[in-house]
């Protein structure tokens, strides 16, 4: 029988219906793997949970940037490397201005994601930045049951750089050992037969984790991934981003399932 590991991509309840940044479907993604764990937890041999865990100032939230007006952008806002330099947007503390061209910079070579300001969203300590209860539940269950431990796995204390990956930051900086590759968390998936990806969103974190992932696993460990279809969706508006990370991981070799069928 094949080792199984969950991986269950920031299940927390701003993401869920009435959150900061809420994504459709997500609500019934979560009561879908709560339910699987539930039916099949005697099959799952580890769950690692990440959650994003941010402070109000952010360089992808609004309260960051101000115009020249002294102006906050509203969310959704894109800022690009011109942006910063015409001065159209910049950071309300001028000490931050040589890195915030920095990133975005960097973030345009990469060519992965451009700067977007998304609603502040998970801040630390918050009853929001929590598990949705359906899904907590069910992991606490399976804990139980089978005296386990999901690990959780903190991302995106930093305030200068997006954290989407579990696994990285978008740009990691020097001097901060948490926004660079977690090897240890990549060592711990290549234990698993079939790593079986799921949580929100899937064109963001989910996307930038698996690849992320992939980048360190050899053409045949790829072949871990699952991604459940039904336990993952989208933030509209970017929905090309996600059928481009699912067409991309396909053609290496990531496979498609649901919860009800996995493990039938």
């Amino acid at each position: 029988m094949s080792k199984v590991c969950l991986l269950v991509i920031d299940p927390q309840l701003d993401f869920a219906e009435g959150g900061a940044l809420a994504v459709p479907g997500a609500t019934k993604d979560m009561e879908r793997l709560a339910k699987m764990i539930d039916k099949y937890g005697d099959r799952i041999d580890e769950i690692q949970i990440t959650l994003d865990s941010h402070n109000q100032m952010h360089i992808a939230h609004p309260l960051f940037w101000q115009d020249a007006l002294g102006n906050q952008p509203a969310p959704f806002t894109i800022i690009s490397v011109d942006d910063v330099k015409s001065g159209k947007w910049r950071p309300k503390n001028p000490a931050w201005k040589d890195w915030a061209l920095q990133y975005v910079t960097a973030l345009e070579t990469n060519k992965r994601y451009v700067l977007n300001l998304w609603p502040p969203h998970c801040i630390i300590g918050s009853v929001k930045a929590s598990i949705v209860p359906v899904l907590y539940d069910a992991v606490t269950r399976w804990e139980l049951k089978y005296s386990a431990i999901a690990p959780r796995i903190a991302k995106g204390s930093n305030p200068f750089t997006e954290h989407y990956s579990g696994v990285q930051a978008c740009v990691p900086r020097a001097d901060d050992p948490t926004t660079r590759l977690n090897t240890r968390f990549i060592d711990t998936l290549k234990q698993y037969d079939d790593i079986l990806a799921s949580g929100e969103a899937l064109n963001f974190c989910l996307a930038n984790t698996v690849r992320d992932v992939a980048a360190e696993f050899s053409e045949d460990q790829v072949k871990k991934f699952v991604l459940l279809e039904d336990a993952s969706s989208n933030v509209p508006g970017f929905e090309k981003l996600g059928t481009d990370f699912i067409n991309d991981m396909m053609a290496k070799g990531m496979r498609i399932a649901k919860t009800d069928t996995f493990f039938k």
